[in-house]
C-alpha cells in the first residue's frame, strides 16, 4: 500500500510533464507549477481537517464527515478496512491496513483531483489566485464528494456512518470515476466559463511545444495508475490483480480506438492522440477496474477511446476554451467508464460488486451509476462555479492581456523554461560579458562598413 501510495504521487509530477508538453514554451513553467503546487496545499489541508471531513463519522445524511480525525488524531495504532462479513465496501476477504497508511494513500488522490482540473484553464490563470482556488475547492467540493463515494460504512471505526453514493444509493466506483475525474471534469468546465478564451483562441495556432514531455507525462501517469487503481484494492492479492490486468486492457484498447477516429477523420493517427486515448482508457477504467472482466474492460476502453476523441472537438462547436481537454477526456471519460459499469460489472471477478445489464443484473445498477454520475457533476459544477466567480471578482483570476501575450511564465514566476539566447549561457555568462561581446560585435561591422 505505500508504494501504491508512492505510485499515485508520481502521478502528479507525470501530469505536470503531460500537461507542461502540450501548451506553448512560454507557459511551460506555470503548467507545471499549477500541478506541483497542488502537492503543497492538498497535503496541509489534508492534515489539518480534509482527511477528517472525509472519512470522519458521518455528520448527518451522508454528506460531509465529522471531525474525528482533526490534525490526523487517532489514527496511530489503529487498522481500517472492512470485516469479511460486510458486503457494502468493494473489497473482498476482509482487507485491513495500517490507519495511518490510508491516511497517505487517499491523500494522493485529493492531491491529483485538484491537479486534473488546472489544464483546462492554461495560459491564463494568476497563480496566487489558482493556489487559493486548491484551497477552497479541496475543502468545499473534493472532501465531501470524496466522503459520498469512498466512505463506506464501518471502515475507519467500528461505529461509523459514510457517505450517501457507496452506502445509501449503493453506486460502484472502484477508485474514483465519480470523486476524481467527473468532479475534476465539471469543475474544468466550470471555471472554462468564468476564466473565458484565451487571446486568440480558436482563431490562432495553440499547437503542443514539446511532444516527448507529452508522451512522458503519459507514461508516468499509466506506470502510477497501477497504484491508483490495483492499490484500491488495500491488499496484494487476486482482486489486485484484476484491477491491474483490467486497467492494462482498457487502456490498450482506448489508444486503437482514438488513433482509428483520428485515422478516419483526419487522414493521420497522431503522437498527441496516441497519449490523450491512453489517458481516456485510464480514465474510464478507473471507477470499473474492480468490478469487470477482462473482456468488459476491452469494451470501456474502445468505446472511452472514440467518445473522448470526439468529445474533444465539442469545445470548437460550442465555443468554450478547454486549452488541455480536461473536458472531454476526464468528464467524458469519467461518465462513460461510471455508467458503462451498469452493463459490465460481474460479481465473477468480486463478489462484493454486482451484476450489470450483460450478466442479468437488469437496470438498476444502471440507474444508479446515472444518479451518481449526475450527482457528483452537478454538485461540482455549480460549487465550482461560485467559487471561481468570487475569486475572479475580488482579487482577480486571470492575467493581464499583456502578461498573457508576452508570457505567462515570466509575467507570474519571472522565469523561462528555455534559454533562447545565443550568448553563451550559465554561470561564466556576466551582463558585462554580454554588453563587452555586443560592442565587439558593433565596432567590427563599423570597420567593415568604413574599408
Amino acid at each position: 500500500m505505500l508504494i501504491s501510495a508512492a505510485l499515485v504521487m508520481l502521478m502528479t509530477p507525470g501530469l505536470a510533464f503531460f500537461y507542461g508538453g502540450m501548451v506553448r514554451a512560454k507557459s511551460v513553467l506555470n503548467m507545471l507549477m499549477m500541478s506541483f503546487i497542488s502537492l503543497g496545499v492538498v497535503t496541509v489541508l489534508w492534515v489539518l481537517y480534509g482527511y477528517s471531513l472525509t472519512f470522519g463519522n458521518d455528520l448527518g445524511g451522508g454528506l460531509l464527515g465529522g471531525f474525528d480525525f482533526v490534525n490526523l488524531n487517532n489514527i496511530v495504532g489503529t487498522l481500517v478496512g472492512v470485516a469479511p462479513t460486510d458486503a457494502a465496501a468493494p473489497w473482498v476477504d476482509g482487507h485491513q491496513i495500517p490507519h495511518v497508511v490510508f491516511v497517505v494513500f487517499q491523500l494522493m488522490f485529493a492531491i491529483i483531483t485538484a491537479a486534473l482540473i488546472s489544464g483546462a484553464i492554461a495560459d491564463r490563470a494568476k497563480f496566487w489566485s489558482w493556489t487559493i482556488f486548491i484551497a477552497f475547492w479541496v475543502t468545499i467540493v473534493y472532501f465531501p464528494v470524496a466522503h459520498w463515494v469512498f466512505n463506506f460504512n464501518g471502515v475507519t471505526g467500528t461505529d461509523f456512518v459514510g457517505g450517501w453514493i457507496a452506502n445509501k444509493l449503493g453506486a460502484l466506483d472502484f477508485a474514483g470515476g465519480t470523486a476524481v475525474h467527473i468532479n475534476a471534469g465539471a469543475a474544468a468546465l466550470a471555471l472554462v466559463l468564468v476564466l473565458g478564451k484565451r487571446k486568440g483562441w480558436p482563431r490562432e495556432p495553440m499547437r503542443p511545444h514539446n511532444l516527448p514531455f507529452v508522451l512522458l507525462g503519459a507514461g508516468l501517469l499509466w506506470f502510477g495508475w497501477y497504484g491508483f487503481n490495483a492499490g484500491s484494492a488495500l491488499g496484494a492479492g487476486d482482486l489486485a490483480g484484476v484491477a491491474f490486468l483490467t486497467t492494462t486492457a482498457a487502456t490498450a484498447a482506448a489508444i486503437l480506438g482514438w488513433l482509428i477516429v483520428e485515422q478516419i477523420r483526419d487522414g493521420k493517427p497522431t503522437t498527441l492522440g496516441a497519449a490523450s486515448g491512453a489517458i481516456a482508457g485510464l480514465v474510464a477504467i478507473t471507477p470499473a477496474c474492480g468490478f469487470v472482466n477482462p473482456l468488459g474492460a476491452l469494451a470501456i476502453g474502445l468505446v472511452a477511446g472514440v467518445l473522448c476523441a470526439l468529445a474533444v472537438s465539442l469545445k470548437f462547436k460550442l465555443g468554450y476554451d478547454d486549452s488541455l481537454d480536461v473536458v472531454g477526456v476526464h468528464l467524458v471519460g469519467g461518465l462513460t467508464g461510471t455508467i458503462l459499469i451498469g452493463l459490465f460489472a460481474t460479481t465473477s471477478v468480486n463478489s462484493a460488486g454486482k451484476e450489470g445489464l450483460f450478466y442479468g443484473g437488469g437496470l438498476e445498477l444502471l440507474g444508479k451509476q446515472a444518479a451518481a454520475a449526475g450527482a457528483v457533476m452537478a454538485y461540482s459544477f455549480v460549487a465550482t462555479l461560485i467559487i471561481a466567480f468570487i475569486i475572479q471578482k475580488t482579487i482577480g483570476f486571470r492575467v493581464s492581456a499583456e502578461a498573457e501575450a508576452t508570457g505567462i511564465d515570466e509575467a507570474e514566476h519571472a522565469e523561462s523554461g528555455y534559454e533562447f539566447s545565443s550568448l553563451r549561457s550559465g554561470g561564466t555568462t556576466s551582463a558585462k560579458h554580454a554588453e563587452h561581446t555586443a560592442e565587439k560585435v558593433s565596432a567590427t561591422a563599423a570597420a567593415g562598413k568604413e574599408g
